[in-house]
C-alpha cells in the first residue's frame, strides 16, 4: 500500500475512539499506524502477527464473537471480498458502529454506501446515520 493511501485512511480513521480491522491479513500498516492514535483490535479466522499496541483475536465476521466488536465505534476492512460486505455491515449495525471498506480493483460494493476518493483508492462508507447517496 502506498504512503499516501495508508495515511489518508488513518487520518479518516482516527476519527473513531476504538476501531476493528476485519480480516488483517499480511497487511498490518493501517492498523500499526493506528494503534499510535486510537485503540485497535485486529481480527482474521487465522492467528497473525500484529504489531505492538494493536489487540488480536481469531473471529470469522460470518459467525462473529459479539465481544470482539461491542465497544467499536468503526469496522474497517481492507480489501474486502463482495461476499463479507453484507456479514460485515451486520455486524457493524449490531454494535451501532460504521463501516468502512475497500475493495479489489473494480468490484462494486454489495451494500448500500457513501463513497469517498482518497489518494490511489475508493474508501466505502456503509451504516452511516444518513445512507442516502451524497
Amino acid at each position: 500500500m502506498k504512503p499516501a493511501t495508508r495515511d489518508a485512511l488513518v487520518a479518516r480513521l482516527a476519527e473513531f475512539g476504538r476501531v476493528v480491522e476485519v480480516g488483517i491479513g499480511n497487511r498490518p500498516d493501517v492498523a500499526a499506524a493506528l494503534a499510535d492514535r486510537v485503540a485497535v483490535t485486529a481480527t482474521d479466522v487465522v492467528p497473525r502477527e500484529v504489531p505492538e499496541g494493536v489487540r488480536f483475536v481469531v473471529d470469522d465476521v460470518t459467525d462473529p464473537s459479539p465481544d470482539v466488536y461491542e465497544a467499536a465505534d468503526a469496522l474497517y476492512a481492507l480489501n474486502l471480498p463482495p461476499e463479507l460486505h453484507r456479514p460485515a455491515l451486520a455486524v457493524a449495525r449490531r454494535h451501532d458502529a460504521v463501516l468502512a471498506f475497500t475493495t479489489l480493483g473494480a468490484e462494486q460494493p454489495a451494500v448500500p454506501v457513501r463513497r469517498e476518493t482518497i489518494p490511489g483508492e475508493t474508501l466505502f462508507w456503509a451504516g452511516e446515520r444518513d445512507e442516502s447517496p451524497r
